[in-house]
């Protein structure tokens, strides 16, 4: 079986080539099994990779895999993969990717793509804000108003932060993604301030095995912080540009908006590096 694959950086910063997200499209998915496209996923190892297969409700029906398991929705793999759609001439720049979280409407100008969001739920965190700080390796007085678990996709911890001085200093214990799991029982944290105007940094970080890992751009983190806003009863419009992976070289930036009727929107540049095929 021959298999043609691209390499893409999603959310890159300033047009440079090398920064934002790695992710893997295999352009036709439709002969492997699960087992198979996890195992690949492995093989790429990169955070993650995504396979088209047919869809009758959508430009393509997409699976996204880490290298240890399958995700119902992600950002940059939702750009990146709408992006190889329209190269593929699935779709343009208007599409609808089909997902396990549902269709996710996405579109781009030129090669800037934007997703918008699914409407999102919101819990109470289990944890009082000093037992936060401890987990986050931060001061109580670091931790904001009002730390949520957020849906808009997929489930995660979001923590607002009292300056981009403690987002900085963020050194996440292993015991915070045991200590708080979402409801599909992943651990993972999120934290964010604003930087100034329309600004914010942010981080995601997320566990494997005994390492503790952070990721370069986190799309469905993003989703999800528009979300929070709603939930904190900012009023739309809203709109801010997030960076982040700027402490794993890797910078990415992230445009979010909230529009008037609290939809959420989470877009950014992608750039193709590459493309080749392999053999199974």
């Amino acid at each position: 079986m021959q298999l043609r694959f691209r390499l893409l950086n999603v959310f890159t910063a300033g047009g440079a080539r090398l920064s934002g997200n790695p992710l893997c499209v295999v352009e036709d998915g439709s002969g492997l099994d699960s087992a198979q496209m996890q195992a690949l996923a492995r093989q790429f190892n990169l955070s993650e990779t995504t396979f088209i297969l047919p869809s009758k409700r959508a430009a393509a029906l997409v699976r996204i895999f880490t290298p240890a398991y399958e995700m119902p929705f992600a950002g940059h793999p939702t750009l990146g993969t709408a992006h190889v759609c329209r190269a593929l001439q699935l779709g343009g720049d208007q599409l609808g990717l089909e997902m396990r979280a549902g269709i996710i409407a996405v579109t781009a100008t030129g090669d800037h793509w934007t997703l918008r969001a699914a409407p999102a739920t919101s819990r109470l965190v289990d944890a009082p804000p000093a037992e936060l700080a401890r987990l986050l390796g931060l001061d109580p007085a670091d931790i904001g108003f009002q730390p949520l678990w957020v849906k808009a996709g997929r489930e995660q911890l979001v923590v607002p932060l009292t300056s981009e001085a403690a987002v900085r200093r963020v050194r996440p214990r292993l015991e915070i993604f045991e200590r708080l799991k979402s409801i599909d029982g992943a651990g993972m944290a999120y934290v964010f301030a604003a930087s100034g105007g329309k600004k914010i940094l942010s981080r995601f970080f997320f566990p494997d095995g005994t390492a503790v890992l952070e990721d370069p751009a986190t799309g469905s983190a993003c989703a999800n912080l528009g979300a929070w806003f709603i939930a904190m009863g900012r009023r739309p419009p809203l709109q801010f540009e997030v960076s982040q992976g700027e402490f794993i070289g890797r910078p990415s930036t992230l445009q979010l908006e909230v529009n008037t009727d609290e939809e959420v929107f989470v877009g950014g540049d992608v750039i193709e590096i590459g493309s080749g095929q392999l053999t199974l």
